[in-house]
């Protein structure tokens, strides 16, 4: 999930820095919430869009937060297990998949569930979690874009002790050194002071500004990312997806924001063999 970055303007470019394994481990074993701070000021740049943190992933241990939880996975595994006919069935916490029709298992494949982590910053939280239960392959695409929901900036933002802001479309904020930062179309831009020329930033690079991350306006160039979600996706409703992924080694690991991560050479095959209307069991 990572290509070299460009300068703009001069501006000092902010890495998204991985949590070293010790990190990782404190927070999967002490802690599944990530307390946010703000009031630091990194210099001003532009961040490369993301589709997943670059963490170290987090072994998936199948403890129950409490009887409901248990009660909950339990449930959904039994539902599973006296499905029939041809479906998609999900182990979340063992990462797996499987594709079965009637008492024949067609292919078996690892995945990467999510994290079990809670996000919490600007008064919202977000929890992310692969849900249990039965969906639906809804649609199927190839070649998908990736449309960075509200969290992945949030995210972003909590790691670099940036605030948030949204841009709307036809809005123009005047930055600290008088450059005006607007939309055009479906670009986002600056107008340097006392020019009139509309200057198109550089894309897939988060745009932050006055120690502030501003949110594209969704449609616009800046808020789609190709490559994220590999060459494939089922979709699932809710945000929710079987797709692939250019992190390979994130696969068997809860690593996610609650999609389905696949190998190419597996997410290939469900897109070809998948119908639209099949079920899919996760537990």
């Amino acid at each position: 999930m990572r290509r070299n970055q460009r300068l703009w303007l001069g501006l000092t470019f902010l890495g998204l820095a991985a949590p070293t394994a010790a990190r990782a481990q404190q927070i999967a074993s002490t802690s599944d919430s990530l307390a946010v701070q703000t009031d630091s000021a990194p210099e001003p740049g532009l961040l490369r869009s993301v589709a997943s943190k670059a963490v170290a992933p987090i072994r998936f241990v199948r403890n129950f937060r409490n009887s409901a939880d248990r009660a909950e996975y339990e449930k959904a595994r039994a539902v599973a297990t006296r499905a029939t006919g041809f479906r998609v069935v999900v182990d979340i916490g063992d990462h797996q998949l499987y594709v079965i029709d009637g008492n024949d298992t067609l292919r078996t494949a690892p995945v990467a569930t999510a994290m079990n982590t809670t996000l919490s910053f600007g008064g919202k939280s977000w929890r992310f979690e692969t849900p249990r239960g039965v969906r639906t392959v809804l649609a199927k695409e190839p070649e998908p874009k990736w449309q960075p929901p509200e969290w992945h900036y949030a995210e972003v933002a909590s790691e670099h002790g940036l605030r948030l802001r949204s841009l709307e479309r036809g809005q123009t904020v005047t930055l600290r050194n008088g450059t005006r930062l607007t939309t055009r179309g479906d670009e986002v831009g600056v107008i340097q002071p006392g020019e009139t020329e509309f200057v198109p930033l550089v894309l897939d690079e988060h745009i932050v500004f006055d120690n502030t991350l501003f949110i594209p306006p969704a449609g616009t160039k800046h808020r789609s990312i190709e490559g994220q979600l590999g060459h494939y996706r089922l979709k699932l409703g809710d945000g929710y997806q079987l797709h692939g992924t250019p992190f390979t080694k994130s696969i068997g690991t809860s690593a996610t924001h609650g999609c389905v991560r696949l190998h190419d050479e597996d997410i290939e095959w469900l897109y070809n063999n998948v119908p639209v209307g099949t079920k899919v069991y996760l537990y």
